[in-house]
């Protein structure tokens, strides 16, 4: 039997980004390298012209490269288009490497929810009862984290309420160029952003932070008494079979195949573009560290929304929305609307030069997964086609009579 999802908040994907700010993928720029061409490998029969060009849609809006992989009920997509690595004719791997960004926030989430499911945390506990060396505010709960509902200062910079803009640790722009190998420990990010006010009263907002998941983190390793990274890898990683997960740590190298990202700057009135696909993701840990392939986070969300993470009452409580940003714990729930019904998505980018992509139905037999390069910078370059691309790629594959049927 099937189960109804929880109303979902209808909510524009262009509004959760403008939402995420800097934490999520906000634009593209057009490096003028990338070919036209793409490959694809479908079982035989299976030929989605409608997909190829959802995705050949991304290099002629100016990405450098994108990997996509489709699940439905046609069976299983792959494909790649644009160029591994500018100056080249390679074209991306279909299952290579690549930073994800904030798409681990699902999988954090997911590791605090199985503690709750244990007894060994409840949703609604003080954070501060669990992390009393941090001085937190008691009225901010693990629910809160989760749900971005806090009020906490997000530590890569945040708006104050009259909309000035509040810089925090450099995490993007000409200012994180020369600090990208840069090593940062958990706690070296959120002592920072504890000392700023409170953006809101706990729980009576929600801001996208990345303070919450660093601190969830935080909280994982101290309820478990083992680092994060073995906590996922334990419950989430060997448990699934995901050998192309990761967190990197300060691990700065994208192992195996994988596409390459790139950041432009001027010096001394001069143009650079400089390879990125080295840097240093401690900055983001808990909330944007972790290394994937579009088959890996296939395998977690369809496991997820299959009901083999977590027991149902917790999985619907992650997959009801707040109704402002539509934001559950851990997850966006958006309606598309009719024919189309409801989708759990995240997408996520580190500082600069990748992005990704992960939705699914609700019960994860429908998923689409992927990865998108580019040539970055300071302004994260024109953001104007960016979801009108997602939108139509999510629009083939969830809605009747262009990919699967509606969940």
């Amino acid at each position: 039997m099937k189960t109804q999802p929880p109303p979902a908040t209808k909510v524009l994907r262009r509004a959760a980004v403008a939402a995420l700010a800097t934490a999520l993928l906000a634009g593209t720029a057009t490096p003028g390298a990338a070919t036209a061409d793409s490959t694809v490998t479908v079982p035989a029969g299976q030929n989605r012209p409608e997909l190829q060009q959802a995705m050949q849609a991304f290099v002629d809006a100016g990405f450098t490269g994108v990997q996509l992989r489709v699940h439905d009920e046609r069976g299983e997509w792959t494909g790649s288009a644009g160029v591994r690595k500018l100056g080249q004719a390679a074209k991306p791997p279909t299952n290579g490497r690549f930073w994800t960004g904030s798409v681990i926030k699902p999988f954090t989430a997911t590791l605090v929810l199985q503690l709750v499911a244990e007894g060994r945390i409840r949703l609604d506990d003080p954070v501060a009862g669990h992390l009393p060396a941090f001085g937190l505010d008691e009225r901010i709960t693990v629910r809160m984290l989760l749900q971005h509902t806090s009020g906490l200062f997000n530590y890569t910079g945040d708006f104050d309420p009259d909309g000035t803009w509040v810089p925090g640790i450099s995490a993007n722009g000409d200012a994180w160029l020369p600090d990208r190998f840069r090593s940062y420990r958990p706690e070296e990010l959120i002592r920072p952003a504890l000392a700023k006010p409170l953006r809101f009263e706990p729980g009576s907002d929600q801001q996208y932070t990345n303070t919450n998941y660093t601190l969830a983190l935080l909280l994982i390793e101290k309820v478990t008494g083992r680092p994060y990274a073995e906590e996922l890898r334990r419950r989430i990683l060997r448990p699934l079979g995901l050998k192309g997960t990761s967190v990197p740590g300060d691990q700065t190298q994208l192992p195996g195949p994988h596409a390459h990202g790139y950041y432009r700057y001027q010096e001394a009135g001069r143009e650079k573009v400089v390879d990125i696909s080295r840097q240093n993701l401690s900055l983001l840990a808990g909330a944007g560290d972790l290394i994937s392939t579009t088959q890996d986070l296939h395998t977690f969300v369809s496991a997820l929304n299959g009901g083999k993470l977590l027991p149902s009452r917790l999985l619907a409580e992650m997959r009801t929305p707040h109704p402002k940003m539509g934001y559950g714990l851990g997850l966006f729930v958006e309606d598309l609307g009719p024919g189309c019904g409801t989708v759990y998505q995240h997408e996520g980018s580190p500082p600069h030069g990748y992005g990704a992509l992960m939705y699914s139905s609700p019960d994860g037999r429908t998923t689409v997964t992927g990865s998108v390069t580019w040539v970055d910078e300071a302004t994260r370059g024109p953001a104007k086609d960016f979801q009108k691309l997602v939108d139509t790629l999510v629009e083939e594959v969830f809605c009747d009579g262009q990919g699967g049927p509606a969940q």
